[in-house]
């Protein structure tokens, strides 16, 4: 009963998300029937060639880009909860993505500095340099901190101290940064699905893929450690190496999201727990998929939010997220208030 049980959500699950991928794509300024979007789905012919370059190149990358963001912020979330042990512990507490924001602060906010003209945000591929050096310095400094740390809650304050760090730095540079630049960093900060291009997906995407198979086949020894270290250990789990896997996994998926859309919030910390309540698990070997099944669906739901609800462009992503995903974290913290550090 179990097993048809969890075959049946993810079947289910699953169609709601290929038809809200129906709706993402044929909701926005031009409306799209489905009809059209299935011919496109299934290869077919399209008559008029502008809606079709239109499902193509705009469209179908900003929906692509959005069920791998989700699945990706999705999985570092889980981790990192069971990593820490804590309810409330997400894809950025450990700085990672304060590392790439700071990469990124420094080009668009430091361009102003040096009197360079702004960086479009949206194409220059400095800008992913940058997020990427920020956020392997801070995972290099993580790494070695959980080499000589043993504890978890300590790595945690540390991350949570590295973020402060860097929001000070950030907030200086802006304080000296012209106008303009200070606006397009905070544009940045909001998120943003549809600057990611088709050479960026052909980056992001085998990143996002083999770093997510590669922590899903440490499902076994993410569920021993569930009781505790102490008893992993006793299971043979070398607890030390499976951290720095954990670490280093989650930090590539974090600052790959990062640097390409920007710092994308509560998604890591609500698909989880929704997860959990829906699927009556803590196996990792079904928690896994199915949190980023859930990530993808809480994402994809957003951006069609994003779109219904202006006819001028879009509302940015992470006011979207932080609406949907809020009551979830509030719900955790009432559940979770006699154990949450």
């Amino acid at each position: 009963m179990q097993k048809s049980r969890i075959i049946l959500l993810f079947s289910v699950i699953t169609v709601l998300l290929l038809v809200l991928v129906g709706i993402d794509l044929s909701t926005g300024q031009i409306d799209i029937s489905f009809n059209t979007i299935l011919k496109f789905l299934t290869f077919q012919s399209i008559e008029n060639e502008g809606i079709y370059l239109l499902i193509k190149e705009f469209r179908f990358q900003r929906v692509f880009v959005a069920l791998l963001t989700g699945s990706a912020l999705a999985i570092s979330g889980l981790l990192m909860q069971t990593s820490f042990r804590n309810p409330l512990a997400g894809p950025y507490v450990l700085g990672i993505s304060s590392g790439a924001s700071l990469g990124v602060a420094l080009i668009i906010l430091g361009s102003g500095l040096l009197h360079i003209n702004t960086i479009n945000v949206s194409s220059n591929f400095s800008l992913l340099i940058s997020a990427g050096l920020g956020a392997a310095l801070v995972l290099s400094i993580i790494l070695a901190i959980s080499l000589r740390i043993r504890d978890n809650v300590s790595i945690l304050i540390i991350g949570i101290l590295i973020a402060g760090v860097v929001s000070s730095i950030v907030s200086i540079l802006q304080y000296y940064a012209n106008d303009i630049n200070v606006k397009s960093y905070v544009i940045w900060t909001m998120g943003n699905l549809n600057a990611v291009s088709f050479i960026n997906i052909l980056v992001i995407s085998p990143i996002i893929i083999i770093s997510s198979i590669f922590l899903f086949a440490i499902s076994k020894n993410l569920n021993l450690m569930l009781p505790g270290e102490t008893f992993a250990k006793t299971m043979g789990v070398n607890v030390k190496l499976q951290r720095i896997i954990i670490y280093t996994g989650v930090s590539i998926l974090t600052g790959t999201v990062t640097a390409f859309c920007g710092p994308i919030g509560f998604i890591g910390i609500a698909a989880p727990h929704v997860a959990r309540w829906v699927f009556k698990t803590s196996n990792h070997f079904i928690l896994i998929p199915a949190a980023m099944l859930i990530g993808s669906l809480f994402l994809v739901s957003s951006d069609i939010i994003s779109h219904l609800l202006t006819e001028k462009g879009i509302i940015p992503i992470n006011a979207i997220t932080a609406i949907l995903g809020a009551p979830f974290i509030i719900w955790v913290v009432i559940k979770n208030k006699r154990t949450i550090v």
